[in-house]
Protein backbone atom coordinates (compact mmCIF):
# COMPACT_ATOMS: atom_id res chain seq x y z
CA UNK A 1 0.00 0.00 0.00
CA UNK A 2 2.81 2.43 -0.42
CA UNK A 3 4.19 2.43 3.54
CA UNK A 4 7.62 2.12 4.30
CA UNK A 5 8.70 -0.94 5.21
CA UNK A 6 12.41 -1.27 6.78
CA UNK A 7 14.08 -1.78 10.35
CA UNK A 8 15.13 -5.67 11.27
CA UNK A 9 13.37 -8.46 13.59
CA UNK A 10 13.26 -7.98 17.17
CA UNK A 11 13.51 -3.85 16.98
CA UNK A 12 11.97 -1.55 14.69
CA UNK A 13 12.30 2.33 15.45
CA UNK A 14 9.12 3.87 16.33
CA UNK A 15 8.54 5.79 13.05
CA UNK A 16 8.70 2.96 11.11
CA UNK A 17 6.34 0.81 14.10
CA UNK A 18 3.60 3.09 12.98
CA UNK A 19 4.17 2.46 9.31
CA UNK A 20 4.27 -0.81 9.66
CA UNK A 21 1.30 -1.10 11.54
CA UNK A 22 -1.10 0.67 9.20
CA UNK A 23 -0.20 -1.61 6.35
CA UNK A 24 -0.30 -4.60 8.29
CA UNK A 25 -4.10 -3.30 8.75
CA UNK A 26 -5.01 -2.16 5.77
CA UNK A 27 -3.26 -5.59 4.04
CA UNK A 28 -5.59 -7.24 6.69
CA UNK A 29 -8.93 -5.14 5.49
CA UNK A 30 -7.68 -6.17 1.96
CA UNK A 31 -7.66 -10.03 3.08
CA UNK A 32 -10.97 -9.66 4.85
CA UNK A 33 -10.34 -9.36 8.39
CA UNK A 34 -12.70 -7.03 10.57
CA UNK A 35 -10.19 -5.89 12.53
CA UNK A 36 -6.35 -6.14 13.55
CA UNK A 37 -5.07 -5.57 16.72
CA UNK A 38 -1.17 -5.74 18.37
CA UNK A 39 -0.27 -7.25 22.17
CA UNK A 40 3.14 -8.03 23.38
CA UNK A 41 3.96 -12.22 23.68
CA UNK A 42 4.02 -12.83 27.66
CA UNK A 43 1.52 -14.89 30.32
CA UNK A 44 -2.29 -13.67 30.07
CA UNK A 45 -3.77 -13.45 33.79
CA UNK A 46 -6.57 -15.51 32.28
CA UNK A 47 -4.09 -18.88 32.26
CA UNK A 48 -5.16 -18.82 35.93
CA UNK A 49 -8.92 -19.08 35.48
CA UNK A 50 -8.51 -21.28 32.49
CA UNK A 51 -7.23 -23.56 35.06
CA UNK A 52 -9.79 -23.33 37.69
CA UNK A 53 -12.24 -24.05 35.03
CA UNK A 54 -10.37 -27.21 34.11
CA UNK A 55 -10.27 -28.11 37.70
CA UNK A 56 -14.06 -27.76 37.69
CA UNK A 57 -14.22 -30.75 35.03
CA UNK A 58 -16.14 -28.19 32.89
CA UNK A 59 -13.56 -29.22 29.53
CA UNK A 60 -15.60 -32.62 29.58
CA UNK A 61 -13.83 -34.99 27.28
CA UNK A 62 -11.69 -32.56 25.66
CA UNK A 63 -8.19 -34.03 27.37
CA UNK A 64 -6.34 -31.79 25.04
CA UNK A 65 -7.27 -28.80 26.87
CA UNK A 66 -5.39 -30.00 29.64
CA UNK A 67 -1.83 -30.57 28.00
CA UNK A 68 0.07 -28.16 26.79
CA UNK A 69 -1.10 -25.38 29.74
CA UNK A 70 2.01 -23.34 29.65
CA UNK A 71 1.75 -22.87 25.83
CA UNK A 72 -1.49 -21.72 26.17
CA UNK A 73 -0.94 -19.43 29.17
CA UNK A 74 2.39 -17.53 27.28
CA UNK A 75 3.27 -17.92 23.52
CA UNK A 76 6.74 -17.59 24.11
CA UNK A 77 6.69 -20.81 25.81
CA UNK A 78 5.05 -22.32 22.34
CA UNK A 79 8.01 -20.24 20.17
CA UNK A 80 10.28 -19.12 22.16
CA UNK A 81 11.29 -16.42 20.10
CA UNK A 82 7.87 -14.41 19.97
CA UNK A 83 7.66 -10.86 21.01
CA UNK A 84 4.71 -9.80 19.90
CA UNK A 85 0.89 -10.76 18.62
CA UNK A 86 -1.04 -9.69 15.51
CA UNK A 87 -4.05 -10.80 16.29
CA UNK A 88 -7.09 -10.65 13.79
CA UNK A 89 -10.89 -11.56 13.30
CA UNK A 90 -12.28 -12.73 10.01
CA UNK A 91 -16.16 -12.45 10.25
CA UNK A 92 -18.12 -15.62 8.70
CA UNK A 93 -21.81 -15.73 6.99
CA UNK A 94 -24.43 -14.93 9.76
CA UNK A 95 -27.53 -14.74 7.39
CA UNK A 96 -29.66 -16.78 9.14
CA UNK A 97 -31.74 -18.70 5.55
CA UNK A 98 -34.77 -20.63 6.01
CA UNK A 99 -35.33 -24.50 7.55
CA UNK A 100 -37.45 -26.35 5.87
CA UNK A 101 -39.05 -29.92 7.63
CA UNK A 102 -37.06 -32.85 7.93
CA UNK A 103 -33.75 -30.88 8.18
CA UNK A 104 -31.13 -30.81 10.90
CA UNK A 105 -29.39 -27.63 11.58
CA UNK A 106 -25.61 -26.86 11.21
CA UNK A 107 -23.78 -23.49 12.90
CA UNK A 108 -23.14 -20.65 10.79
CA UNK A 109 -19.48 -21.03 11.17
CA UNK A 110 -19.37 -24.80 9.50
CA UNK A 111 -21.91 -23.73 6.66
CA UNK A 112 -18.64 -22.59 4.08
CA UNK A 113 -15.68 -23.84 3.87
CA UNK A 114 -13.05 -25.33 6.63
CA UNK A 115 -12.20 -22.28 8.17
CA UNK A 116 -8.92 -23.62 9.94
CA UNK A 117 -7.52 -23.62 6.58
CA UNK A 118 -9.42 -20.24 5.21
CA UNK A 119 -7.67 -18.63 8.24
CA UNK A 120 -4.59 -19.99 8.46
CA UNK A 121 -4.15 -19.23 5.01
CA UNK A 122 -4.86 -15.33 4.90
CA UNK A 123 -2.57 -15.12 8.20
CA UNK A 124 0.38 -16.41 6.10
CA UNK A 125 -0.90 -13.86 3.52
CA UNK A 126 -0.55 -11.09 6.25
CA UNK A 127 2.60 -12.71 7.76
CA UNK A 128 4.34 -12.36 4.26
CA UNK A 129 4.05 -8.52 4.79
CA UNK A 130 5.61 -9.01 7.88
CA UNK A 131 8.85 -10.67 6.67
CA UNK A 132 8.42 -8.14 3.29
CA UNK A 133 8.49 -5.74 5.24
CA UNK A 134 11.26 -6.52 7.69
CA UNK A 135 13.61 -9.80 5.92
CA UNK A 136 14.54 -12.42 8.21
CA UNK A 137 11.73 -11.58 10.61
CA UNK A 138 9.99 -15.07 12.04
CA UNK A 139 6.53 -15.50 11.64
CA UNK A 140 3.72 -18.26 12.57
CA UNK A 141 0.18 -18.54 11.56
CA UNK A 142 -1.82 -19.38 14.77
CA UNK A 143 -5.85 -21.00 14.60
CA UNK A 144 -7.87 -22.31 17.22
CA UNK A 145 -5.77 -25.73 16.93
CA UNK A 146 -3.13 -23.99 18.64
CA UNK A 147 -2.31 -23.57 21.75
CA UNK A 148 -3.35 -20.10 21.98
CA UNK A 149 -5.97 -18.51 24.49
CA UNK A 150 -7.51 -16.70 21.43
CA UNK A 151 -9.94 -14.61 22.80
CA UNK A 152 -8.13 -12.87 26.07
CA UNK A 153 -5.61 -12.48 23.38
CA UNK A 154 -7.72 -10.74 21.52
CA UNK A 155 -9.64 -8.97 24.21
CA UNK A 156 -5.46 -7.59 24.91
CA UNK A 157 -5.22 -6.64 21.69
CA UNK A 158 -8.42 -4.13 21.78
CA UNK A 159 -10.98 -5.60 19.52
CA UNK A 160 -13.43 -6.40 21.66
CA UNK A 161 -14.49 -7.95 25.05
CA UNK A 162 -15.44 -11.66 25.73
CA UNK A 163 -19.21 -11.77 26.24
CA UNK A 164 -21.17 -13.23 29.21
CA UNK A 165 -21.55 -15.92 26.66
CA UNK A 166 -18.01 -16.33 26.16
CA UNK A 167 -17.75 -15.70 22.71
CA UNK A 168 -15.69 -12.02 21.76
CA UNK A 169 -17.73 -9.59 21.31
CA UNK A 170 -16.96 -6.85 18.37
CA UNK A 171 -19.11 -3.15 19.30
CA UNK A 172 -18.88 -3.13 15.38
CA UNK A 173 -19.32 -6.21 14.25
CA UNK A 174 -20.91 -8.58 16.87
CA UNK A 175 -19.92 -11.92 17.94
CA UNK A 176 -19.81 -13.77 14.00
CA UNK A 177 -15.97 -14.06 14.30
CA UNK A 178 -13.15 -16.16 13.91
CA UNK A 179 -10.15 -15.44 15.71
CA UNK A 180 -6.40 -16.08 14.29
CA UNK A 181 -3.16 -14.73 15.60
CA UNK A 182 0.64 -14.08 13.96
CA UNK A 183 4.01 -14.99 16.44
CA UNK A 184 6.40 -12.54 15.60
CA UNK A 185 9.98 -12.21 16.76
CA UNK A 186 9.30 -8.59 15.94
CA UNK A 187 8.66 -5.92 19.04
CA UNK A 188 5.28 -4.18 18.06
CA UNK A 189 4.25 -1.61 20.16
CA UNK A 190 0.93 -3.15 21.89
CA UNK A 191 -2.08 -1.60 21.03
CA UNK A 192 -3.93 -0.09 24.72
CA UNK A 193 -7.38 0.82 23.24
CA UNK A 194 -8.92 -1.65 24.88
CA UNK A 195 -12.65 -2.08 25.00
CA UNK A 196 -14.99 -2.78 28.03
CA UNK A 197 -17.41 -5.11 29.05
CA UNK A 198 -20.49 -3.35 27.48
CA UNK A 199 -22.52 -7.12 28.26
CA UNK A 200 -24.45 -4.92 31.44
CA UNK A 201 -27.09 -6.42 33.51
CA UNK A 202 -28.52 -8.57 29.87
CA UNK A 203 -28.70 -12.11 30.41
CA UNK A 204 -30.50 -13.28 27.26
CA UNK A 205 -27.65 -16.05 26.21
CA UNK A 206 -28.18 -17.09 29.80
CA UNK A 207 -31.67 -17.42 29.29
CA UNK A 208 -32.12 -18.96 25.44
CA UNK A 209 -29.50 -21.66 26.36
CA UNK A 210 -31.57 -24.94 25.65
CA UNK A 211 -29.22 -27.22 28.05
CA UNK A 212 -28.05 -24.55 30.71
CA UNK A 213 -24.56 -24.52 29.42
CA UNK A 214 -23.97 -20.83 30.45
CA UNK A 215 -24.41 -21.31 34.50
CA UNK A 216 -23.60 -18.10 35.52
CA UNK A 217 -22.00 -15.29 33.80
CA UNK A 218 -18.94 -16.08 31.74
CA UNK A 219 -18.64 -19.44 32.57
CA UNK A 220 -19.30 -22.63 29.93
CA UNK A 221 -19.74 -26.00 31.03
CA UNK A 222 -18.98 -28.15 27.73
CA UNK A 223 -20.18 -31.05 28.99
CA UNK A 224 -24.07 -29.43 28.70
CA UNK A 225 -23.12 -26.94 25.33
CA UNK A 226 -24.87 -28.49 22.08
CA UNK A 227 -21.92 -27.46 20.19
CA UNK A 228 -19.24 -29.31 22.37
CA UNK A 229 -21.76 -32.64 22.52
CA UNK A 230 -22.64 -32.63 18.20
CA UNK A 231 -18.47 -31.87 18.29
CA UNK A 232 -16.33 -32.81 20.70
CA UNK A 233 -18.17 -35.81 22.40
CA UNK A 234 -17.25 -38.86 21.07
CA UNK A 235 -19.58 -41.02 22.89
CA UNK A 236 -23.35 -41.20 23.86
CA UNK A 237 -24.82 -38.30 24.77
CA UNK A 238 -26.44 -37.66 28.16
CA UNK A 239 -29.94 -39.29 27.53
CA UNK A 240 -31.33 -36.03 29.41
CA UNK A 241 -29.98 -33.35 27.07
CA UNK A 242 -31.24 -35.05 23.86
CA UNK A 243 -34.57 -33.52 23.77
CA UNK A 244 -33.15 -30.07 24.72
CA UNK A 245 -30.78 -30.16 21.60
CA UNK A 246 -33.50 -29.73 19.00
CA UNK A 247 -32.34 -29.84 15.48
CA UNK A 248 -28.93 -29.06 16.28
CA UNK A 249 -26.60 -31.77 14.19
CA UNK A 250 -23.37 -29.42 14.04
CA UNK A 251 -22.78 -26.68 16.85
CA UNK A 252 -25.35 -24.57 18.18
CA UNK A 253 -25.81 -20.73 17.51
CA UNK A 254 -28.50 -19.62 19.54
CA UNK A 255 -26.50 -17.76 22.49
CA UNK A 256 -25.38 -16.11 19.41
CA UNK A 257 -28.63 -15.72 17.60
CA UNK A 258 -29.94 -13.80 21.21
CA UNK A 259 -27.38 -11.18 21.31
CA UNK A 260 -28.19 -8.09 21.40
CA UNK A 261 -24.95 -7.18 19.91
CA UNK A 262 -25.78 -9.31 16.68
CA UNK A 263 -28.24 -7.32 15.42
CA UNK A 264 -25.53 -5.12 13.62
CA UNK A 265 -24.43 -6.32 10.60
CA UNK A 266 -20.70 -7.09 10.37
CA UNK A 267 -17.97 -4.67 9.07
CA UNK A 268 -15.76 -6.65 6.13
CA UNK A 269 -16.39 -9.17 3.88
CA UNK A 270 -17.76 -11.77 5.26
CA UNK A 271 -16.66 -15.67 4.57
CA UNK A 272 -19.04 -17.33 1.93
CA UNK A 273 -21.45 -19.86 3.40
CA UNK A 274 -23.51 -22.89 2.66
CA UNK A 275 -26.83 -23.73 3.26
CA UNK A 276 -28.09 -23.83 6.80
CA UNK A 277 -30.16 -26.93 6.98
CA UNK A 278 -29.76 -30.19 5.01
CA UNK A 279 -32.04 -32.98 4.84
CA UNK A 280 -31.65 -35.70 7.47
CA UNK A 281 -32.47 -38.82 6.16
CA UNK A 282 -30.42 -38.26 3.72
CA UNK A 283 -27.41 -37.70 6.07
CA UNK A 284 -28.39 -41.04 7.70
CA UNK A 285 -28.21 -43.08 4.88
CA UNK A 286 -24.45 -42.27 4.41
CA UNK A 287 -21.48 -44.39 4.23
CA UNK A 288 -18.14 -43.43 6.21
CA UNK A 289 -16.60 -43.20 2.75
CA UNK A 290 -19.28 -40.60 1.87
CA UNK A 291 -19.49 -38.66 4.88
CA UNK A 292 -15.59 -37.95 4.43
CA UNK A 293 -16.53 -37.50 0.46
CA UNK A 294 -18.99 -34.66 1.25
CA UNK A 295 -17.82 -33.10 4.15
CA UNK A 296 -14.04 -33.17 2.85
CA UNK A 297 -13.59 -29.09 3.17
CA UNK A 298 -16.05 -28.49 6.12
CA UNK A 299 -15.28 -28.27 9.66
CA UNK A 300 -18.16 -30.90 9.88
CA UNK A 301 -15.80 -33.38 9.04
CA UNK A 302 -14.50 -33.35 12.76
CA UNK A 303 -17.50 -34.74 13.82
CA UNK A 304 -16.32 -37.89 12.64
CA UNK A 305 -18.84 -40.47 10.87
CA UNK A 306 -20.16 -42.20 14.04
CA UNK A 307 -20.17 -38.79 15.88
CA UNK A 308 -22.26 -37.18 13.09
CA UNK A 309 -24.97 -39.64 12.24
CA UNK A 310 -25.53 -40.10 16.24
CA UNK A 311 -26.17 -36.11 16.02
CA UNK A 312 -28.43 -36.62 13.13
CA UNK A 313 -30.24 -39.82 14.86
CA UNK A 314 -31.14 -37.46 17.84
CA UNK A 315 -32.70 -34.56 15.75
CA UNK A 316 -34.86 -36.84 13.73
CA UNK A 317 -36.24 -38.18 17.25
CA UNK A 318 -36.57 -34.44 18.27
CA UNK A 319 -38.28 -33.66 15.25
CA UNK A 320 -42.10 -34.84 15.78
CA UNK A 321 -42.15 -36.09 11.67
CA UNK A 322 -43.74 -39.89 11.55
CA UNK A 323 -42.22 -40.23 8.83
CA UNK A 324 -38.88 -39.88 9.76
CA UNK A 325 -39.53 -43.66 11.42
CA UNK A 326 -38.82 -45.40 8.56
CA UNK A 327 -35.26 -43.89 7.46
CA UNK A 328 -34.41 -44.87 11.11
CA UNK A 329 -35.58 -47.84 11.26
CA UNK A 330 -33.17 -48.55 8.03
CA UNK A 331 -30.60 -47.47 10.54
CA UNK A 332 -30.58 -49.73 12.74
CA UNK A 333 -28.74 -51.95 10.40
CA UNK A 334 -25.86 -49.56 10.94
CA UNK A 335 -23.02 -51.14 12.00
CA UNK A 336 -21.93 -48.82 14.50
CA UNK A 337 -23.53 -49.61 18.04
CA UNK A 338 -23.09 -45.81 19.16
CA UNK A 339 -25.27 -44.93 15.88
CA UNK A 340 -27.76 -47.56 16.62
CA UNK A 341 -28.37 -46.55 20.22
CA UNK A 342 -29.04 -42.97 19.30
CA UNK A 343 -31.48 -44.19 16.45
CA UNK A 344 -32.93 -46.65 18.90
CA UNK A 345 -33.66 -43.60 21.29
CA UNK A 346 -34.90 -41.54 18.32
CA UNK A 347 -37.58 -44.01 17.11
CA UNK A 348 -39.01 -44.83 20.74
CA UNK A 349 -39.41 -40.80 21.08
CA UNK A 350 -41.19 -40.90 17.75
CA UNK A 351 -43.62 -43.72 19.65
CA UNK A 352 -45.40 -45.14 16.48
CA UNK A 353 -46.41 -48.55 16.08
CA UNK A 354 -43.73 -49.51 13.29
CA UNK A 355 -41.18 -48.34 15.44
CA UNK A 356 -41.77 -50.19 18.27
CA UNK A 357 -42.21 -53.26 16.26
CA UNK A 358 -38.74 -52.58 14.37
CA UNK A 359 -37.41 -51.75 17.88
CA UNK A 360 -39.12 -55.54 19.70
CA UNK A 361 -37.64 -57.24 16.61
CA UNK A 362 -33.69 -55.74 17.21
CA UNK A 363 -34.20 -56.46 20.62
CA UNK A 364 -34.47 -60.12 19.79
CA UNK A 365 -31.27 -60.18 18.19
CA UNK A 366 -29.20 -57.08 19.65
CA UNK A 367 -26.03 -57.84 21.56
CA UNK A 368 -24.46 -54.79 22.33
CA UNK A 369 -25.56 -53.92 26.16
CA UNK A 370 -25.60 -50.24 25.20
CA UNK A 371 -28.02 -50.90 22.48
CA UNK A 372 -29.82 -52.80 24.18
CA UNK A 373 -30.26 -50.62 26.76
CA UNK A 374 -31.46 -48.25 24.57
CA UNK A 375 -34.25 -50.41 22.97
CA UNK A 376 -35.62 -51.23 26.49
CA UNK A 377 -36.32 -47.79 27.75
CA UNK A 378 -38.05 -47.27 24.58
CA UNK A 379 -40.31 -49.98 24.76
CA UNK A 380 -40.69 -49.44 28.68
CA UNK A 381 -43.83 -48.72 28.43
CA UNK A 382 -45.07 -51.92 26.48
CA UNK A 383 -43.54 -53.45 29.35
CA UNK A 384 -40.73 -55.25 27.53
CA UNK A 385 -37.92 -53.77 29.55
CA UNK A 386 -36.48 -57.39 30.48
CA UNK A 387 -32.98 -57.29 31.02
CA UNK A 388 -32.73 -53.55 30.97
CA UNK A 389 -29.26 -52.26 33.34
CA UNK A 390 -29.61 -49.11 35.24
CA UNK A 391 -28.42 -46.42 32.98
CA UNK A 392 -29.70 -43.66 34.70
CA UNK A 393 -28.36 -39.98 33.09
CA UNK A 394 -25.77 -38.30 35.40
CA UNK A 395 -26.30 -35.00 34.69
CA UNK A 396 -23.08 -32.53 34.52
CA UNK A 397 -22.68 -30.66 37.78
CA UNK A 398 -23.43 -27.73 37.78
CA UNK A 399 -21.72 -26.28 40.94
CA UNK A 400 -20.71 -22.58 39.86
CA UNK A 401 -17.03 -22.14 39.21
CA UNK A 402 -14.50 -19.51 38.77
CA UNK A 403 -14.99 -18.04 35.08
CA UNK A 404 -13.96 -20.43 32.19
CA UNK A 405 -11.86 -19.23 29.21
CA UNK A 406 -12.27 -21.44 26.15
Amino acid sequence: MGLPCSGSPRSIAAEVQVSLKERIRGEGRALGFNRIGFAAAGERPESRLLREWLGRGYAGGMAWMRRRLRERADPSVLAPWARSLVVATLPYDAASGRRHRGSGLISRFARGPDYHLVLKGRLGALGRVLVECSPGARVRPVVDTGAILEKPWASAAGLGWQGKHTNLIDPSAGSWLFIGEILTDIELEPDDALITDQCGECTRCLDACPTGALPEPYVLDSRRCISYLTIEHRETIPEDLRPRMGAWIFGCDVCQEVCPWNRFPSTGAALAGATESSELAGFLRLSPVEFRRRFSKSAVLRAGWRGFLRNVAVAMGNSGDPQAVGPLIEALEIPDPLVREHVAWAIGRLATDTGREALRSLLAREEDPGVRAAISMALEDDGVAGDRPSRSPVSPDTTRPSPGIQ
